[in-house]
C-alpha cells in the first residue's frame, strides 16, 4: 500500500472514532426533549465549528466560495439540506435503537450508496472498474455490507434475548420498529452528504488556489453543505418544540445548573461530530483521484467504534456468548473491508 493512502486511512479512522463517539454526551443531558438538545448539537456541529475551522484552517474560504459558480453552491447547499433529513432520522435511530444497532443499520446503506453512486454518475467508477482496483472496491463494499448485515443480525438476536427492562436501562426510549424505519430513511437520504462532498470539489480546488493547505480544502465545502443541513434541522426541531411545548427547555432544565451543563454536553457532541470531517478531509486529500473511497472507510469504521461504545454503555449486557461472538466477528469483517476499500484507489 502506498504511504499516502495508508496515512489517509489512518486519518479517516481517527475521524470515524470521533463520529462514533459524538452521541455519548447525549447520555449526560437531563430533562431536555430530543428536539432541544439536537438543536444545540446542530448549532455547534453545522454552524459554529465549521466557521471556526475555516477561520483557522482556511481563512481564504470567503473568496473561494465567492469565485465558485452559483449553481455549484446551490447544489451543495440543497444536498446539505437533504442530508439534514437523514441526520434528523439518524438522531431518531440512535434514540430508539441505541448506539450499536442504530449505527449499524443507518450507516450500512449510507456506505454502499455514498461510496458507489457519486463516482458512477461522474464516470470515475467506470474508470476504476477498468483496472484491478475496481474489483477490489466492489469486493470491499460487498464484504462491508455483509459485515454490517451480521452486525445488524447480532443486534436483532440481542433484541430477542434482552428483556424490555434491560433495553430501557441502556436505551431509554427503545423502540425497534420506529428505530428501523428511521434507520432506513437515514440510509436513503443520508448519502446526500457524500454527493455533496463530490459536487463541492470545485470549492475545494478554488480554496487550494487561494492558498489553503491541501489538507484543509474540504472546510469551505463543509460551510456551504452544513448550512443547508442546519436549515432543515432548525425547521423540524422548531416545529417539534412548538408541538411538544418544549421551547421552554432552552432556558430551564428543571434544576439549577442542569441547563448550563445541557448546553455544554450538546455543544461537546457537536464538536465531536464535526471533528470527524476535519480528519476526514485531511485523509480524503491523500486518497488520490478516487476520493470517493474515503466515504466507505469512514462509514465502516464509524460502525465499529459506535459498537464498541455500545458495549461500554452495556447495551449488550445479558446476551449469550454466541451473539457476542457474532458481534465481534462483524467488527473484524468491517475493519477488513474498510482497508480493501481504501487500498482499491491505489
Amino acid at each position: 500500500m502506498e504511504t499516502p493512502i495508508f496515512a489517509g486511512i489512518l486519518l479517516i479512522a481517527l475521524g470515524a472514532f470521533s463520529s462514533g463517539s459524538f452521541a455519548v454526551p447525549f447520555g449526560k443531558i437531563i430533562n431536555w426533549k430530543w428536539e432541544t438538545y439536537w438543536t444545540i448539537f446542530s448549532l455547534g456541529a453545522y454552524i459554529i465549528f465549521p466557521l471556526l475551522a475555516c477561520l483557522i484552517l482556511s481563512p481564504e474560504f470567503i473568496p473561494a466560495i465567492r469565485t465558485v459558480p452559483t449553481a455549484t453552491l446551490i447544489t451543495v447547499f440543497l444536498l446539505g439540506a437533504l442530508y439534514g433529513v437523514g441526520n434528523l432520522s439518524f438522531g431518531l435511530a440512535l434514540r430508539y435503537l441505541g448506539l450499536s444497532l442504530g449505527y449499524a443499520l443507518s450507516l450500512g446503506l449510507m456506505l454502499a450508496i455514498g461510496t458507489l453512486i457519486p463516482p458512477l454518475i461522474d464516470g470515475r467508477l467506470q474508470q476504476m472498474l477498468s483496472g484491478s482496483g475496481g474489483m477490489l472496491l466492489i469486493g470491499g463494499v460487498v464484504i462491508a455490507c455483509l459485515g454490517i448485515a451480521l452486525s445488524a443480525w447480532s443486534g436483532i438476536l440481542k433484541d430477542k434475548q434482552v428483556s424490555l427492562a434491560g433495553k430501557k436501562e441502556s436505551v431509554g426510549e427503545y423502540n425497534l420498529s420506529k428505530g428501523i424505519m428511521a434507520a432506513v430513511l437515514v440510509g436513503i437520504t443520508g448519502s446526500a452528504m457524500s454527493f455533496g462532498f463530490e459536487r463541492g470539489l470545485p470549492i475545494s480546488e478554488e480554496a487550494a488556489r487561494q492558498g489553503t493547505d491541501p489538507l484543509f480544502t474540504m472546510m469551505p465545502v463543509m460551510v456551504v453543505l452544513l448550512s443547508g443541513t442546519f436549515v432543515t434541522t432548525l425547521i423540524w426541531c422548531g416545529y417539534l418544540g412548538f408541538r411538544n411545548k418544549s421551547l421552554k427547555d432552552y432556558v430551564s432544565a428543571g434544576k439549577p445548573g442542569h441547563t448550563r451543563f445541557n448546553y455544554l454536553f450538546g455543544i461537546l457532541a457537536g464538536l465531536l461530530w464535526f471533528s470527524q470531517f476535519i480528519l476526514y478531509g485531511m485523509g480524503k486529500s491523500k486518497m488520490g483521484p478516487f476520493t470517493f473511497t474515503s466515504w466507505g472507510i469512514l462509514m465502516a469504521l464509524t460502525i465499529v467504534f459506535a459498537t464498541v461504545w455500545g458495549v461500554f454503555r452495556k447495551e449488550w449486557k445479558g446476551v449469550s456468548s454466541k451473539v457476542t461472538f457474532l458481534m465481534i466477528l462483524s467488527l473484524i469483517i468491517i475493519i477488513v473491508s474498510s482497508f480493501m476499500i481504501g487500498i482499491s484507489g491505489s
